[in-house]
């Protein structure tokens, strides 16, 4: 599958919201784009560069997503909100003339998911706090507080880690190995 890519210093995860502003023009036309034909866009971290002017090194693995909401912000600059839908794998990469990054992505597959073990529900109950207290998209959203890969996607996308961590969280294919990383992670950001 081909696919535009968005280098971002963020990491999405399926099932997350990720607010945006656009500014750049290659990447209005592919918010154009994405919105004509209801296509995706590939979310993924940099790895080395910056997220404006020139083509970044990218990690291999991103979520590709689908844009949920939009508008056209007070300072001028087009939001949008976009909702990641499935892991992916880069296999290469190219730049069109425009300056926009494509891929050819291989989807990533899915573990299933699996019930919240109790040693977990604090990490439960700390995410439907954080969730309650943030501004939209966040807010009130719901999904499957009592599952292992929605919360622990969920917490890592609002946790204040470095996205390296993110990053290999992300790449993680065991939902409940992930949860046993995010809370030493978690352990290690209020010790004691």
């Amino acid at each position: 599958m081909e696919l535009p890519l968005f280098p971002l210093n963020t990491v999405l995860f399926p099932g997350g919201v990720l607010p945006l502003r656009i500014f750049e023009t290659r990447y209005i036309d592919m918010v154009r784009h994405c919105l004509r034909t209801d296509a995706p866009f590939g979310v993924i971290l940099i790895r080395e560069g910056a997220e404006v002017a020139g083509p970044a090194r990218i990690h291999a693995v991103g979520t590709w997503g689908r844009i949920i909401d939009w508008d056209q912000r007070p300072d001028g600059l087009l939001g949008i909100t976009v909702q990641g839908e499935v892991r992916f794998r880069v296999e290469r990469t190219w730049v069109r003339k425009d300056g926009l990054m494509m891929g050819e992505v291989a989807e990533l597959p899915t573990s299933p998911d699996v019930l919240l073990p109790a040693e977990f529900l604090s990490l439960s109950e700390l995410l439907q706090r954080l969730l309650q207290e943030l501004p939209p998209p966040y807010r009130g959203m719901t999904g499957e507080f009592d599952r292992c890969g929605w919360v622990g996607a969920r917490l890592t996308e609002l946790m204040p880690f470095d996205p390296a961590q993110k990053q290999a969280l992300l790449e993680m294919d065991d939902h409940l190995a992930r949860l046993f990383h995010l809370r030493d992670a978690l352990v290690g950001l209020h010790p004691g």
